[in-house]
């Protein structure tokens, strides 16, 4: 049985670049990964020519993939990683010592999921008042930050805030943060992606502002994000596909003695189980037939004119918003300012 079914309106919406490229082999893409403690980074370089597939700009992305921040090991050690990693990539961008920071802090404080960027500010150590009183000793860089809002707050277009802001002050580089969306539930609040390609205000909830990059401000601008929302779409279909996952294996392990013996656990449903195409057409009839990029599709068009195509963020979001803001910001301290351990 065909399918004729138009993908033109539908956009995944993720805005890490290891999700676009969805382990495509695409020319002008290169990628490596390394993984350590349990942490996985993840290294994409994307050309000109790339870019224009994938819909994402030229440049590097670095990704870091994690588990539980709550617990405080294993947040220190995403914390070493971040800043390492955040640290190779200013001495990529031949960024000097001594170069002066402005750090903007993107999204809206009085929203939860939006609040990553407003939060990290929070923990970023401020020297740029003290090289005025001349009160800085060496290993310390020039640092100040913004907090500007979103334009329902102020506005103001932000971009146009930073740009003034950079014109009047001339720091040397930008760091932006912001939250970000991303098209699959396991990376929420479990990613942090960094790149030196800048960044579009508002695109983790799908409101895409005027980018910030070196092509609007003229000097380096690198952007950090999390994933702290997916959107409904995302939701269901990857129910939907764990429904025939968990079919699949307990078809085929029905009559396992072991499985009887073991405390159930669910982590088969995060593995490559080869799905039997009957079986799927068996659980969900014709939404069965349908790959998975067709699924996606039918949900735009069945959620989206409603209006329920909503954005979706974990219960315990304020917990873990905090505690990654807590490493962001720590991470920052330790590769900008070499004084500090």
């Amino acid at each position: 049985m065909g399918h004729n079914i138009d993908l033109s309106n539908y956009k995944i919406r993720t805005d890490l670049a290891i999700e676009a490229i969805d382990n495509k082999k695409i020319k002008g893409i290169t990628s490596k990964e390394i993984t350590e403690d349990g942490i996985k980074v993840t290294e994409v370089m994307i050309d000109e020519e790339a870019s224009q597939i994938i819909n994402k700009k030229k440049g590097n992305y670095i990704t870091i993939e994690f588990e539980d921040v709550t617990d405080y090991e294993n947040g220190k050690k995403v914390e070493k990683k971040f800043s390492s990693e955040l640290t190779k990539l200013i001495n990529k961008l031949n960024i000097d010592k001594e170069a002066s920071c402005l750090i903007v802090g993107l999204g809206n404080s009085k929203s939860t999921p939006d609040s990553l960027g407003p939060l990290v500010i929070n923990n970023v150590l401020v020297t740029n008042h003290l090289f005025e009183l001349e009160e800085v000793t060496d290993g310390y860089r020039r640092v100040s930050v913004l907090v500007p809002g979103v334009m329902g707050q102020t506005g103001l277009e932000t971009s146009e805030v930073i740009s003034s802001l950079v014109d009047k002050f001339k720091p040397d580089f930008l760091i932006a943060i912001d939250a970000l969306a991303s098209q699959s539930i396991e990376r929420v609040n479990k990613t942090i992606q960094m790149t030196d390609t800048g960044i579009h205000p508002g695109s983790g909830i799908g409101n895409s502002r005027k980018e910030i990059s070196y092509e609007t401000l003229k000097i380096p601008c690198i952007a950090i994000g999390v994933p702290t929302v997916v959107d409904a779409i995302t939701i269901v279909s990857d129910t939907i596909n764990y429904m025939h996952k968990h079919y699949t294996y307990s078809k085929l392990n029905i009559n396992n003695p072991l499985n009887k013996l073991m405390a159930y656990s669910p982590n088969y449903l995060k593995e490559n189980i080869t799905l039997n195409k009957k079986d799927k057409e068996t659980l969900l009839g014709i939404v069965g037939t349908l790959e998975e990029n067709e699924v996606k599709q039918l949900l735009f068009e069945v959620l989206t004119p409603i209006g329920f195509n909503l954005m979706v963020t974990p219960k315990e979001v304020d917990f873990l918003v905090e505690k990654l803001s807590l490493i962001i910001g720590n991470g920052i301290n330790k590769a900008l300012h070499y004084n500090i351990k």
